[in-house]
């Protein structure tokens, strides 16, 4: 059986939410946070070597990493089918933001973090730093503003990874948004689908979805 080992308020949402959408059977084991230190349990670290969310168990395998997960469910249960093959126009789309969610937009929101807790002075240095997120931002609602989807008009797992920083990240390093149209509208089609609802009352009940 396919389990997948969340991290309550973590990226594991996201896993939860795939399998959701493929509509593939699966066990879901939850793991609460340190009430003080906010970090996952001693039982969840343990799973993986590298000891974070998420994390899945399928037989004698343990695999980390979103994209790596994402990638691995979606061509073993989901026949690939929220993936874009190669000779489809929006492919370069498709592994752009595939990519970006977790290789340049979640590293620029980790920067807002530390510099929060450390409470670094803000310099040119951690300006710069800031900046990043910004353009990121920036580039998610002009993407939205030619695009129903990140890849083009198809939902893909582009957009299961790439929901995350725009969503619940925003808990952890506060971001207004109600200057974005095209952000909100995609967040309110997203809230809609049937199977991020299933996902959402599953994964974290006691946290509605950060949609605005």
């Amino acid at each position: 059986m396919l389990t997948v080992h969340h991290l309550g308020i973590s990226q594991s949402d996201r896993i939860v939410w795939l399998c959701e959408e493929l509509n593939i059977p699966y066990e879901m084991k939850k793991y609460d946070r340190d009430p003080v230190t906010r970090l996952a349990p001693p039982e969840y670290k343990a799973i993986h070597p590298f000891g974070t969310a998420p994390v899945i168990t399928d037989g004698d395998l343990v695999l980390g990493e979103s994209g790596a997960i994402i990638e691995y469910i979606n061509a073993k249960y989901g026949n690939g089918r929220l993936a874009l093959k190669p000779d489809h126009p929006n492919f370069a789309d498709y592994l752009f933001w595939f990519n970006f969610a977790n290789g340049s937009m979640m590293p620029s929101a980790m920067v807002g973090i530390i510099l929060q807790m450390m409470d670094v002075p803000e310099t040119d240095v951690t300006r710069a730093l800031r900046s990043r997120g910004d353009k990121a931002f920036a580039m998610v609602e002009d993407r939205l503003g030619k695009a129903r989807y990140f890849a083009g008009s198809e939902f893909t797992a582009a957009d299961i990874i790439m929901l995350f920083p725009l969503t619940t990240m925003r808990l952890f390093v506060p971001r207004d948004i109600s200057h974005m149209p095209n952000l909100l509208a995609y967040l309110k089609r997203i809230g809609e689908r049937p199977a991020f609802q299933r996902a959402a009352k599953k994964a974290d009940p006691d946290l509605p979805p950060k949609l605005d």
